[in-house]
This record gives structure tokens, sequence and C-alpha cells, in this order.
């Protein structure tokens, strides 16, 4: 079964994860030039957005031509145009995965707005859904609570992203571990590793990202 909705934000295909993960997707959102670029790379995508200001008048006929389903946003609005990916991917599907490609290349500005969007409270409830990938990394979102996450087979690195104040944090069998930590500001515990498979970590309050990457 298809479980994931995939936003293709980015435009630059050489950051993108493998194409194995568009396969498994039930929908593809292309969000900008994100869904030019995917069309243009042969994607089937199903649901075009944004102001579209990054294209040229021929290339956003070409996504019109080649996608069921485009809404044009103003180009002075109170959202981002990935923003309204998300929410039209948390519609498409109540518990799929949403994969947020294209999120962390380019500018540094559109990387923490991508990074920082499941602090917002009306995406909050779609934070334990949303990933964001590309070809070094995977960002994955926490909310207060015990996990065991089992480790990508390409990926080296581990880090723990405190995205706000934390509590009695633990890190109970990485490389790197804590006990009972209370984080008053946000912080990146990185080039943490995994020793197995699997890492297993806890917190009482919060927002954690996780983030699993690897070196070119």
């Amino acid at each position: 079964m298809k479980k994931s909705v995939i936003v293709l934000a980015g435009s630059d295909k050489s950051l993108w994860p493998s194409m194995d993960r568009f396969d498994e997707a039930s929908h593809i959102i292309g969000v900008d030039r994100g869904a030019y670029e995917g069309v243009r790379h042969g994607l089937s995508v199903d649901v075009a957005v944004g102001d579209f200001d990054s294209l040229s008048s021929e290339e956003l006929s070409y996504v019109k031509e080649h996608v069921e389903k485009v809404t044009q946003y103003p180009a002075e609005k109170d959202e981002t145009d990935t923003e309204i990916g998300i929410s039209v991917a948390s519609e498409l599907s109540e518990d799929a995965k949403i994969i947020l490609i294209g999120g962390t290349g380019g500018r540094i500005d559109h990387f923490l707005a991508n990074l920082w969007l499941p602090l917002q409270d009306r995406f909050k409830s779609v934070a334990t859904r949303l990933v964001i990938k590309d070809n070094q990394n995977t960002i994955s979102y926490f909310l207060p609570g015990d996990y065991t996450i089992e480790k990508e087979p390409d990926k080296k690195y581990l880090a723990y992203v405190c995205l706000t104040p934390m509590t009695h944090l633990s890190l109970y069998d990485a490389k790197y571990r804590l006990d009972d930590v209370d984080v008053m500001q946000p912080t990146s515990y990185a080039s943490n590793e995994f020793i197995g498979k699997t890492t297993r970590f806890s917190f009482s309050s919060g927002m954690m990202c996780v983030i699993q990457s690897k070196d070119k």
C-alpha cells in the first residue's frame, strides 16, 4: 500500500533523494517550481500549487498541460507556497507520511521556515507525519513520548535537535547518551551515532526533530 504524500518544493534534482521515494507515494504535490521540475523529470504530479513567480509563462503553461489540478495564488500572501503544499497534503490523507522534498537547499530563510513549520499551531497536528528529505538528510519530528527509531542503512550521523525547551530528555543507547536532562533553550545535539540498528529516546515536554545524515 502506498502510504506517503510527497510535497516537491525544490528544483535542483541533484538534491533529491532516491527516486524510489516517488514510486512509493500515493500523491505528488508540486509547489511552485517544484511542479515544473517534477513534470519535466517524468513524475506524475497530481496537484500543483503556488504563486509560480519562479516560472516563465511557457513553463507555467507546461505545468497546466501536464497537471490535472493547478491552483495559483497571489505573490503577496500570508503563507509560503510550501505551507500551502503541506496543507493540501494533510487534506489528501489523514494518516499518510508527508515527505517534503526540496525544502533544504538554496536560501537559508526558506530552509528555516520549513524546519520550524511544525511549531506553528496549525501544523502541530501533522508534525509527527512530516519528514523532510534530501540526498544527505532525513528530518523527522517527535512530540513528547518514548521512541525507538531504526537506522537508515546509508546514514552515519544522528542529531537530536530540540526545537523548543524540553524536559526529561534521555538518549538511552546512542553513542553519546543523556540521562533525564532539562533543555532550557533550542539546542542541537549533533554528530551522535547509532550503536546498533535502532536507538531509543524519550522526553516529557517540547518538540524535537531527529536528523539522520551522511557526508557527501
